[in-house]
């Protein structure tokens, strides 16, 4: 049998495009409605072996992933798939959004600035010494081995003449501080503080907190200090209070509720971008906070300091 071959005269019709696998687009659409059940529902994970508070943390940034699926449905020519990246787009805009949005600013009557120092760092005055040089007005530490506050404030008391220290948490302050007492957050050992700090304009309660650890299988006694912590917040009569620094929980973790419900977030109120902290190399989440209640927050954000695991957190407020 004598096999004849068929080929397209020149100037004849096109061939048609050949036509992307069908089931590449069908991954997409899959990936982007699991990508959006994800957002929509990650609070409702039990927290089951911190599995909860993992989700809740590091939820900003599945937002990485829309791009990525943006790509793939353009790769697989799929208007379909495409439309459905747009369903997470949009939620995790709704959800996350804000912090992308331009702060609105305003004039700085107190800065204040915390900084985890890192109980291995081995130069902890260095360390201090470059938060001093943003010329805070407090300075609140936490992680601080023995005689470390003390020797700082030694050291820089001609700019901070004003000092308090419990335990491995302590304040540097400008300007004068009185009824210094420990903070009970339920661990072994007093790893909080309480001064009121005598500003120009007024007064201001100041709580220089070092939360207990959490791990993603026990985050109860991180979550016991919380409340304790928000139990001494609740019962206090000060009209203007300040929180400063390492709560070991991240503003998206359901496990901050009770504060949250207490303060407001500078970074949230006053910050560009999620404000990460941790680790400082690279930082992909923040459980280094400032909350404040009775005060306006004008400025927030993060500072990289030597020596140290954390970055620091920077804000600024109006009476």
């Amino acid at each position: 049998m004598t096999t004849i071959e068929l080929k397209k005269t020149p100037g004849g019709p096109a061939e048609p495009p050949p036509r992307r696998p069908a089931w590449r687009a069908g991954l997409v659409i899959a990936a982007a409605l699991l990508l959006a059940a994800v957002l929509v529902g990650h609070r409702l994970v039990p927290n089951v072996h911190g599995i909860g508070s993992v989700l809740d943390t590091i939820a900003p940034l599945f937002g990485l992933a829309v791009p990525v699926l943006a790509v793939a449905a353009l790769l697989a020519r799929s208007g379909k798939a495409l439309l459905a990246v747009l369903l997470p787009a949009v939620i995790w805009a709704a959800m996350f959004g804000r912090a992308l949005l331009p702060p609105p600013g305003g004039p700085v009557q107190l800065q204040v600035v915390t900084q985890n120092l890192y109980a291995d760092n081995p130069d902890p005055q260095t360390t201090v010494r470059a938060l001093a040089d943003g010329g805070p007005d407090l300075i609140a530490l936490q992680e601080a081995s023995g005689g470390t506050i003390e020797t700082v404030a030694e050291q820089l008391a001609k700019t901070y003449p004003h000092y308090a220290v419990r335990s491995t948490v302590g304040l540097l302050s400008k300007y004068p501080i009185v009824d210094v007492v420990g903070v009970d957050t339920g661990l072994e050992w007093t790893r909080a503080l309480r001064a009121v700090v005598q500003a120009p304009q007024g007064d201001v309660a100041v709580y220089v907190v070092h939360l207990g650890s959490a791990r993603i299988n026990d985050t109860a006694t991180r979550d016991h200090t919380i409340e304790m912590l928000a139990q001494a917040v609740r019962a206090d009569k000060a009209q203007r209070v300040l929180v400063l620094g390492d709560l070991n929980t991240a503003a998206t973790d359901r496990a901050i509720a009770p504060l949250s419900a207490l303060l407001d977030d500078a970074q949230a109120e006053a910050g560009w971008g999620y404000g990460f902290t941790w680790p400082s190399s690279l930082p992909v989440m923040r459980p280094d906070h400032v909350l404040y209640r009775g005060l306006t927050a004008t400025q927030a954000g993060v500072l990289r300091t030597p020596g140290t695991d954390h970055r620091a957190v920077t804000s600024g407020f109006s009476f």
